[in-house]
This record gives C-alpha cells, structure tokens and sequence, in this order.
C-alpha cells in the first residue's frame, strides 16, 4: 500500500515550512505530500511548494479542502494532518503496516501535546474517550483507506465536527486502529483562550453538534473561543 499525506491549511506562514521539513524523510520515502491551501493571504501556498508534491487551491473550509486533496492523492491510505500537528518518526510503518496486520479500514494515532503537565492529562483523557468512543479528532491525525473513505462519503461539508462526523460514517464500516505510537499537536489554541474554557467550550460544541446544532453557527463559536 502506499500512503498521502494530505494538510488543509489557511494562513499558516509561521508554521509551514516547519510542518514540510518534518515530512521530508516520509517524501523521500514515496509518500505523497498534498497541502490545500483554503485561500491564504500570507504567501502560506508559495512557502508550501518546495516541500509538497502538490499544492492545491480550494473553497475554503477544512472538510472542503481535504476532501479536494484526498480526491488529488494517489495514495491507498489517506491520512489528515494539521499544520500545527507532528507525525512520530517512521509514521507511515505504523499506519501502512497497522492495517495490514489489523485488518482495519481506518484509525488514528493517540495525541500528546507540546508542553506542560496539564496537557498531558488532557492527551490522556483524549485518547481514552477516544478509545472508548470510536471517535477520532482531527488533531489525532486520521488515516483511512481509499476505499472506506469513499464508501463513508468523505467529508461531510461541515464548517465544523467534519471529524466527528467521519468518525461516525467509518464506525459502520469498523472500529478504528487506535496507535498508541502518538503525534505531538501544538497547545497554541488552548493557550490563546484558556485552558479551561476551551475545555468547556470544545464539550459545548460536541453536545450542541450530537443534538443537532448547526455546525455553521458552532464554527462561529469555536473560532471566537466563547
């Protein structure tokens, strides 16, 4: 099998060519690199293209612009990557190889963050519900093959929980492959609005999301933090 990485970004000069340059020893290694780029106005696609195999354009909107990767990418499995998430070393074993030996379609890596002990409570709580619940997030880094990522939909054009609802269309076609090998996310969103309010506000936004909510308005709320 072989695997596309594929990193929706929107504004992300600042951290680009960092997110790339870890990638590189995975490119060299024949995976296929796809950044969509959602419109940014800080020259975030032009940094991008020397570490890419290709540099996509796209409405913006984060299941919009994977969705527009994943149907680019020449990979059997697709993985999902933030740009403000790291991949551990030899993470295409572990996905390439976990499925095989699995059997399963999907999964996703369980998460740390990039400092403090407080967040490593919170990465543990994550990826216990998420072991529990069968429910992957976006900063876990999902990876699906292309065949279950087809018969799931893809995406749903949501303006947000996009991942929550993946989760739920692949859970129909099997559990997911939970790696305990884990990915490093970056603790900056927690950070600009307070830890414990983003806690409140991200249970907030899955409750109102599981009752039915309109992700538009949602998105409105996790982008302001309140």
């Amino acid at each position: 099998m072989t695997l596309s990485i594929i990193m929706p970004v929107l504004n992300e000069a600042l951290e680009i060519e960092t997110a790339l340059r870890a990638l590189t020893p995975l490119r060299q290694r024949d995976v296929e690199i796809i950044v969509v780029d959602g419109g940014s106005s800080d020259g975030t696609a032009e940094l991008a293209r020397p570490f890419a195999d290709r540099v996509l354009a796209s409405p913006r909107g984060r299941s919009l612009q994977m969705n527009a990767g994943a149907a680019a990418a020449r990979g059997d499995v697709l993985l999902f990557l933030h740009a403000d998430t790291r991949l551990p070393e030899n993470a295409d074993r572990f996905v390439l190889d976990g499925l095989a030996m699995s059997g399963r379609a999907w999964g996703r890596f369980d998460v740390r963050f990039d400092r403090g002990a407080v967040f490593a409570v919170i990465a543990l709580l994550m990826n216990l519900r998420s072991r529990l619940s069968g429910i992957a997030t976006g900063d876990q880094a999902m990876f699906v093959s292309r065949t279950a990522f087809a018969a799931a939909g893809g995406f749903p054009p949501i303006a947000l929980m996009e991942d929550v609802a993946l989760s739920t269309n692949l859970k129909r076609i099997g559990r997911p492959l939970c790696l305990a090998a884990r990915v490093t996310t970056s603790t900056r969103r927690w950070r600009k609005h307070g830890v414990l309010r983003t806690i409140l506000l991200m249970w907030k936004l899955r409750v109102a999301f599981f009752f039915g909510a309109d992700p538009t308005r949602l998105a409105q709320s996790y982008a302001s933090g309140r």
